[in-house]
């Protein structure tokens, strides 16, 4: 192609685009070009290489990618007229062009004189104005290149996928009806932490928030948290000695504890001894001195509770929450699952029990698939020995949460090394999970076909190995049995009676708290038939009740310390009246109720100096009165002799006329009520 036609194609692309280098006095060449009139002097025009805008491979770069080399400057200007005429031709970048047409005869020039042609040097002015064309090159294929448009769809689609990948409702499904989860059993999710959502979900944002939305604008800056959400009301928070601490790590497993500084160990010693004396008003007065303690806040919350200040015990559960999460471990996560938290340490009971407290609120708050999060989240910080016992609380949590997935998930992986078909609460629950998830339409027919069967053969199961749940299960859902079981022996008084006291903990404790799941219509139709099965196989004697009468026998004889303190914490009247005496006839403090035989100690409270028996009974009465007072004064080490006795005897005196006077300095009587206007404010008529 020649020079001439290649002038020529250029002009034809800058006419349709916009007002051509003639229009604005610049170089009417190309102008004289696109009417189809006479080129210009051969001298004073502009030459170029013989090139073909198809056949150049360079042409096929993009703008960017050149855009670092100087000498591809002139490459760039032929890239982005093919795009442009590829993309339809865009009116902003035929402006610039146009503004900026001066600087084509010199990219002509380059070209030819790149390869090899004959060329004359372009014009200097013309030539300076490739520096800022590049950066006006650089904006423009940002906005219209075709391959910046393709890393736009590329973000998009990314984000696209991980919308997928969270959202529970695209998750696969297995045979049973498990989701078929490739995460960890026990993870944490930072979006159910917050029972603000779940109750958004129920009754819509407006309803929830309300006219909050305002004040926020106007809140203080604290610190964005996951467990909790500080609160206006709160007093600021400082630094209050605790930190926690990586001890090691194992087999991908992090080891944490929490420790105290020897300015909390001092405020732990003054709370132990507000506690001592049986005053709640003590601990109000070290918690306005140290208003982020966080037993104090544990203590004072059961308080409230006992007082039914249930708004107020709830709030001090949430800021002992938020004191504890201030001093989390950088690398310590809530939702790994792979953190944890040696309960035999007493620097870390209070983690565990603020987290129990916690999620009882919002299971009483109507939240319980909040309530069930934190509950696998205490279980995470110690699956193996489990120190509050929650696997007697998760399934209840599961199913009233509607997690039928997540409940029989975890049976069907902890059934072979925890055992959990020997637990009442876990023998009648997964059967009953799994009549729900085959009453849901959505699921095939298959799955709910295989759900009903397992149903079936698990509630049979746990009536033949726990024959002591089903009489007071009905009692407390006000269904009276037909004859033939309130009759039959097997599931009769006796079979309450007989059974040992750990298992009627178990028993009671369950029948206690889920029965309220138990008094749908079309559970207790389902449940019906497979009673008189049960009644069925005893009458045949079958081997499955024979085996499951001698394990009774065999196990079950005493229950850990874990379950004691588990009832304790969860306040079950049916449970708690079957605990032993043992339990029931040592004090149980709210901040560490039965705390373990093994605890691993790391400071120790000193000994207070008394001698009580040094001290009459007058002295003990004054004691009572004022606790500052000492009629003997300071023990004398060295030998009495009979003057220093007769000296104490005076002082003693003395302080005890002094104690007289202050008590009585101190008592005010109360004055009469004075009439200032006896004859009264007039006449109301």
């Amino acid at each position: 192609m020649s020079r001439r036609a290649l002038r020529r194609l250029r002009g034809e692309q800058r006419g349709q685009e916009g007002p051509g280098l003639g229009e604005l006095g610049l170089d009417p060449g190309p102008e004289r070009a696109r009417e189809g009139g006479p080129p210009p002097a051969p001298g004073k025009g502009p030459r170029g290489p013989p090139r073909a805008g198809v056949s150049n491979r360079f042409e096929l770069i993009p703008a960017e990618e050149s855009e670092d080399e100087p000498a591809a400057g002139e490459e760039r200007a032929g890239t982005r007229l093919s795009e442009q005429d590829t993309a339809g031709g865009s009116q902003e970048g035929s402006r610039d062009r146009s503004k900026e047409g001066a600087v084509t005869p010199s990219e002509t020039d380059g070209d030819g004189q790149r390869e090899g042609q004959e060329a004359e040097q372009p014009d200097r002015t013309l030539a300076t104005s490739n520096k800022p064309r590049k950066k006006k090159k650089k904006r423009k294929t940002k906005k219209n290149s075709a391959g910046e448009t393709v890393e736009d769809n590329d973000l998009e689609d990314i984000d696209s996928l991980l919308e997928r990948i969270e959202d529970p409702r695209l998750a696969p499904q297995s045979q049973g009806g498990i989701t078929a989860d490739s995460r960890p059993l026990l993870y944490v999710e930072h979006r159910n932490l917050n029972p603000e959502n779940e109750l958004k979900r129920y009754f819509g944002a407006r309803a929830v928030l309300g006219d909050q939305r305002p004040r926020q604008r106007q809140r203080q800056y604290v610190r964005s948290m996951w467990l909790t959400a500080p609160k206006n009301t709160w007093p600021r928070y400082s630094k209050t000695g605790i930190t926690m601490q990586l001890l090691d790590t194992r087999r991908g497993v992090q080891h944490f504890t929490f420790e105290h500084h020897r300015e909390y160990q001092q405020v732990q010693f003054k709370f132990l001894d507000a506690v001592e004396s049986m005053d709640p008003n003590n601990i109000v007065l070290l918690l306005q001195m140290n208003p982020y303690h966080v037993d104090s806040l544990l203590q004072l919350s059961d308080v409230c509770r006992m007082q039914e200040d249930q708004e107020m015990a709830r709030d001090l559960i949430e800021r002992a929450l938020y004191s504890l999460e201030c001093a989390f471990h950088p690398v310590f996560s809530l939702t790994s699952g792979t953190c944890r938290l040696d309960y035999r340490r007493p620097e870390n009971r209070a983690f565990f029990l603020a987290l129990f407290k916690h999620l009882m609120f919002l299971e009483k708050r109507g939240c319980p698939r909040t309530a069930l999060e934190f509950c696998k989240l205490i279980l995470s910080l110690d699956p193996e020995n489990d120190p509050l016992c929650v696997l007697l609380l998760i399934d209840f949590l599961s199913l009233r949460a509607r997690e039928y997935s997540f409940l029989t998930r975890l049976f069907q992986e902890w059934e072979s090394h925890r055992n959990l078909s020997q637990l009442p609460n876990f023998a009648f629950s997964v059967p009953l999970a799994y009549f729900f998830l085959s009453q849901q339409e959505e699921r095939p027919e298959l799955e709910r076909g295989q759900a009903r069967e397992r149903a079936a053969r698990l509630i049979q199961l746990a009536l033949i190995m726990f024959p002591s749940v089903l009489m007071p299960l009905l009692d407390h859902c006000s269904v009276q049995p037909d004859a033939r079981v309130a009759s039959h022996p097997f599931f009769g008084l006796n079979a309450q009676i007989s059974q040992s006291p750990a298992l009627n903990q178990l028993t009671s404790l369950y029948v206690g708290r889920t029965h309220a799941l138990w008094k749908d219509p079309a559970v207790m139709a389902w449940l019906e038939p497979h009673v008189h099965e049960v009644l069925r196989m005893v009458d045949a004697q079958d081997a499955l009740v024979q085996e499951a009468e001698h394990k009774r026998k065999i196990r079950y004889q005493s229950a850990p310390r874990s379950i004691y303190r588990h009832i304790i914490l969860s306040e079950m009247k049916e449970a708690t009246a079957a605990l032993p005496l043992e339990v029931t006839s040592q004090p149980v403090m709210g901040f560490d109720p039965l705390p373990p035989l093994d605890s691993i100690v790391s400071y120790t409270r000193p000994e207070r100096t008394s001698h009580p028996s040094n001290e009459s009974t007058l002295s003990l009465f004054f004691r009572s009165l004022l606790p500052n007072f000492n009629l003997q004064g300071d023990i004398r080490h060295d030998g009495d002799d009979e003057a220093g006795a007769a000296q104490d005897l005076n002082q003693g005196v003395n302080r005890l006329m002094a104690a007289m006077r202050d008590m009585l300095a101190n008592i005010q009587f109360q004055e009469p009520p004075r009439d200032d206007n006896p004859e009264g404010d007039g006449d109301w008529d």
